[in-house]
């Protein structure tokens, strides 16, 4: 779904409902991270657009929604993989805005890692971005989400489940932010609220697949058809805006892929 500068000027309308409350989306720049910070920014939401390598597109978000809305974006480079550096990250944000409602663990590396060819360095990768990032994100940002009564929802996967063939690195690493979550859930109560979003199909990975392997996975889903990042984006805005009383809960958003193939 490619969302519009229409839904950018949401906030007009729904503004008060996160109203003054500031959100970090690491891997905000692009596909289901841009969502996340549009929909979010539409109902009157502060965004933190963190990116890795994707400037330009960054930095395109980030002046859209200050249009909407003057000095409601802000653009926030990292690498997430050198942890020894995101406390300043995290406290440079903060410095930036005052505050930290919301951090929203969204970045990540996918790639297929046939067990013959897992290197150490396949496994660095993918650990890093999809487990060891998240957890010192959290020990950065954990004072500052105190002080706000604040909130982390970390984007899982089906696949933390159900394996997929040939991701042996990736399935364990996701498997792992499930367990951290419900984890953090258990140790930052009753200040934090922690959960996460588990996406099935939603769009296609960057290097494609074959029609053969996309047909395949749409039988496997009883709504038969794929989902859009407008659908995770408001089942994190339902997290973020109306579940107080929600913690240590994961959230499939898979058209019921997840009941079993």
């Amino acid at each position: 779904m490619n969302t519009s500068q229409s839904e950018l000027d949401e906030s007009a309308r729904n503004g008060p409902a996160l109203s003054g409350q500031w959100v970090l989306i690491t891997g905000a720049a692009r596909r289901i991270g841009a969502a996340l910070a549009r929909t979010l920014h539409g109902h009157g939401a502060n965004i933190a657009v963190h990116y890795g390598s994707s400037a330009g597109e960054a930095e395109a978000l980030v002046a859209a929604m200050n249009s909407a809305r003057r000095n409601s974006a802000i653009v926030a480079q990292a690498d997430l993989r050198q942890t020894a550096t995101l406390k300043n990250f995290v406290d440079d944000i903060v410095r930036q805005t005052g505050q930290l409602d919301v951090l929203i663990n969204n970045a990540s590396t996918f790639y297929p890692t046939p067990l013959a060819e897992v290197t150490e360095a396949h496994w660095d990768d993918l650990l890093g971005t999809n487990l060891k990032a998240p957890l010192f994100l959290a020990q950065a940002a954990m004072p500052h989400l105190r002080r706000t009564g604040g909130q982390i929802i970390n984007i899982i996967d089906i696949h933390a489940q159900r394996p997929l063939k040939n991701h042996p690195v990736y399935g364990p690493a996701k498997a792992g932010l499930a367990m951290l979550t419900r984890s953090l859930a258990k140790d930052l109560a009753p200040d934090i609220r922690v959960n996460g979003v588990s996406p099935g199909a939603i769009l296609w990975p960057e290097e494609g697949m074959s029609e053969q392997a996309e047909q395949s996975i749409l039988r496997q889903i009883p709504l038969a058809r794929m989902g859009e990042p407008g659908d995770i984006a408001r089942t994190v805005l339902f997290l973020v805006k109306d579940a107080p009383y929600i913690t240590g809960q994961i959230i499939p958003v898979d058209g019921g892929r997840s009941i079993g193939w």
